[in-house]
């Protein structure tokens, strides 16, 4: 058996002492024997070598019954069914991780009886749910009970991304409310007995506490706050009925904790040696937040840390695919696409045991190439896409035909007209609902079929959705984007007495002038104001100074203000322009006025007067741009970032 699992060791690890192998008959008194293995399957998983990970975990434990090596195993194939997003996958994973479920609840404190149960109602020394309950439990039991909340954590994840009703979602959701109930209450118990031992003089922390619980307890309480934190703000209102409620500060300073990050260190206050079996996951979540969801949000995130975080884990593992990722999109949020393609490239050659991992790589590189302006570049990654991922295949086809279109050229108009009627069919519902995203290209592939095949500016209009000129470099947005622009504004300006003259009569002139003035208003917004993490070049030199980009770019929003009742199809030009253009007035300094456009966006008024022909009062990307317009309001009541 030892062979067997040397055999399965890369030697990329040196830092990580070889784990015995299990010896004996597995007892549940066992259970946290098994935490050396599955620290070094999770080593072997973040260094890129997956499918020996998987390999060790399941030598290991064949039969899956121990307690860490079962419910690890599961949480393997829950990132591969993620990966692949395909039906059997999906199955699969839930089944490993309902198991996995099972093997925890074998593990855990029995519950009293029901009269002991109810009697805990009125006497706390009887309660079966409180600090007190977790205090009475065992090591192994505390470990079995934040391993089932991960395992129920884990089951909702997966089971909400296969659900195909709202009744499965529902009972997925009731999953995830159990385990939020249970790190909630783990939560407590650490918070209590850290209180006990400083009460002590023993120090900040309860030294008889393992790191291996602590950082679960960390990761449980702070990723919940987090992602409640990030709920809409009428999702919020109810959700705190039910006694819930995410704090971003305490789920951030948690995550932190586990690795011991401060905002003053260079390196973690936790070693190797002292950190806990789920730190790394920890500083993942904590990439996550800063490097992905910094889209939808402002207030907290720091990428700075990011960079810190990435360099220590990148040292660890320096062919590690997720971090690479990380690095990529890193320099990517700091406009720099050039160099963040170069990561994805790595993060590609890094392995090539699980290929679904490459179409993230593809994902993000399509979205570089945008951001730089390389419409051909962009195509072939969409296109490796359409042929090889699952998640999106309306999106992929969709990139591929606004590239086409984009380009031009005739055979590539052509091929555009073949493919545009497939986006519709090939949409994916979850909870029996549409994906935002694939809605959006689902009506404007229809809109280009009622055209004759013809759509203004696709590419730049997705390169906005995806937030590309955003992290555009500016010589790019001054150089590529705004000459295209000018171009399409120039073409429409000769039909400006009579618009029904435009495209051979037919419609679609206001809409097509509108979305060129948005893109000109945004490329111009950024011009003025690039991100704040944007890496500025203090050699460039613009053709345009600030004020009058500036100018410029509100001249832009107010033609669609002033527009927006002729629009017939795509209404959330007006309501985006509203969004822009009260993130421009914050980067000003004028508060008040941004606060204005900001509010209009999310009170649920029509803004345009046409409001009418908008079916079901919907409008494209709608969640979306709530969920960024109540960030850029928290943003402006809290002097964060914008």
């Amino acid at each position: 058996m030892l062979n067997e699992l040397n055999e399965l060791a890369p030697p990329a690890l040196p830092w990580v002492s070889e784990p015995p192998a299990p010896i004996g008959r597995y007892t549940p008194e066992k259970a946290l024997e098994d935490l050396p293995r599955i620290c070094y399957a999770l080593h072997l998983f973040l260094a890129s070598h997956m499918v020996e990970s998987e390999e060790f975990c399941h030598k290991c434990d064949p039969s899956k019954e121990r307690l860490y090596l079962a419910t690890g195993f599961g949480l393997i194939q829950c990132v591969k069914s993620l990966m692949s997003f395909e039906d059997e996958d999906l199955v699969a994973a839930i089944g490993h991780v309902r198991h996995g479920s099972a093997v925890a609840s074998q593990h855990r404190k029995r519950l009293a009886s029901l009269p002991t149960r109810l009697a805990g109602l009125l006497v706390n020394s009887l309660n079966t749910t409180g600090v007190g309950w977790i205090k009475s439990m065992t090591a192994i039991e505390r470990h079995a009970e934040l391993v089932y909340a991960e395992s129920l954590y884990e089951r909702a994840i997966v089971g909400i991304a296969y659900s195909g009703d709202w009744l499965a979602f529902i009972k997925e959701a009731l999953n995830m409310r159990t385990a939020f109930n249970i790190y909630r209450q783990l939560g407590k118990y650490l918070e209590a007995a850290d209180a006990e031992a400083a009460a002590r003089g023993e120090g900040p922390e309860d030294k008889s506490i393992d790191a291996h619980f602590r950082s679960g307890v960390y990761l449980g309480v702070g990723s919940s706050n987090l992602v409640l934190s990030m709920m809409p703000s009428r999702l919020v209102t109810l959700i705190e009925l039910f006694g819930y409620k995410g704090d971003r500060k305490v789920g951030l300073e948690l995550l932190y904790k586990a690795g011991g990050w401060t905002k003053d260190s260079q390196e973690p206050g936790v070693s190797h040696e002292q950190e806990g079996v789920r730190r790394t996951i920890c500083d993942m979540c904590l990439l996550v937040f800063h490097l992905v969801l910094s889209g939808f949000t402002y207030d907290g995130v720091d990428i700075n840390m990011a960079q810190k975080i990435l360099e220590y884990n990148l040292k660890r593992y320096p062919n590690g695919v997720f971090f690479l990722f990380g690095q990529g999109r890193l320099s990517l949020c700091r406009s720099q696409p050039a160099e963040a393609i170069e990561y994805y490239k790595k993060a590609m050659d890094a392995q090539d045991q699980y290929r679904n991992l490459h179409h993230i790589s593809y994902w993000e590189m399509a979205i570089a190439y945008l951001a730089l302006w390389d419409v051909p570049s962009s195509l072939e990654c969409w296109r490796q896409l359409e042929a090889e991922a699952t998640w999106s295949k309306a999106t992929y086809t969709y990139g591929v035909t606004a590239c086409l279109l984009q380009m031009g050229g005739e055979e590539e108009r052509e091929e555009a007209k073949k493919r545009i009627g497939n986006v519709g069919n090939l949409r994916q519902r979850i909870a029996g609902k549409s994906i935002p995203l694939e809605k959006f290209v689902a009506r404007k592939a229809r809109k280009c079929q009622d055209q004759g095949g013809r759509l203004a500016l696709p590419a730049l209009e997705f390169c906005y959705h995806f937030m590309c000129i955003g992290r555009a470099p500016r010589s790019v947005i001054v150089k590529k984007m705004l000459p295209l622009i000018d171009t399409t504004l120039a073409t429409l300006k000769t039909h400006e007495k009579d618009p029904s003259t435009y495209e051979g009569k037919q419609r679609g002139y206001w809409e097509d002038l509108l979305l060129a003035s948005f893109l000109r208003g945004v490329c111009l917004r950024y011009v003025a104001y690039p991100e704040p993490d944007a890496v500025i070049d203090p050699e460039e030199k613009l053709p345009i100074s600030k004020a009058d980009a500036v100018a410029q770019a509100t001249t832009s929003f107010q033609l669609i203000f002033t527009h927006g009742p002729k629009i017939e199809l795509d209404h959330f030009i007006v309501y985006f322009a509203h969004f822009e253009l009260g993130r421009l007035l914050a980067c000003k300094g004028d508060k008040e006025g941004a606060r204005t456009h900001l509010e209009l966006v999310i009170s649920g008024r029509p803004l345009e007067v046409n409001a009418a022909a908008r079916r079901g009062g919907k409008y494209s990307m709608e969640n979306s741009l709530h969920v960024r317009t109540n960030a850029a309001l928290e943003a402006l009541d809290h002097a964060t970032r914008l």
